[in-house]
């Protein structure tokens, strides 16, 4: 499927173009999975894990605890770093940014084929929304 391609070569905005829809796709799986059937309800609940603020959130505390490896966090900071065209809806460009590198990240170890990496990164993201949400 990859073609051997090098996909850290893509730009930090192409692998958070994929990495946005990666990451929402295994939220929706996670929501259904656990018991959520109302789209209203499904919607409301996954902005708790998609949303800018929350994903700010935890890739400070990914950096927090050095969840990162060196390679990871060189991912996020190009994601977080690249100029977007658009701007940022209801948050701060510095929480904008903050996202894009996260779901930066999301896309290099989707598009890198890193598996297990992305199942363990987005189980500790949701692990991590959870502890939150029970404060």
């Amino acid at each position: 499927m990859s073609e051997n391609k090098d996909f850290s070569l893509l730009s930090g905005l192409t692998l958070a173009y994929i990495g946005d829809a990666i990451y929402e796709v295994y939220i929706r799986d996670f929501l259904i999975r656990s018991g959520q059937t109302r789209p209203n309800q499904l919607h409301r609940l996954a902005t708790h894990y998609v949303s800018a603020k929350a994903q700010h959130y935890l890739i400070e505390l990914m950096m927090e605890e050095d969840f990162l490896t060196k390679e990871e966090l060189a991912i996020y900071k190009r994601g977080r770093n690249a100029k977007s065209h658009t701007s940022a809806k209801n948050t701060s460009v510095f929480i904008y940014r903050a996202s894009t590198g996260f779901e930066c990240l999301i896309g290099y170890l989707h598009l890198t084929e890193q598996k297990t990496r992305l199942d363990e990164v987005v189980a500790w993201c949701i692990e991590r929304i959870g502890e939150k949400s029970e404060k």
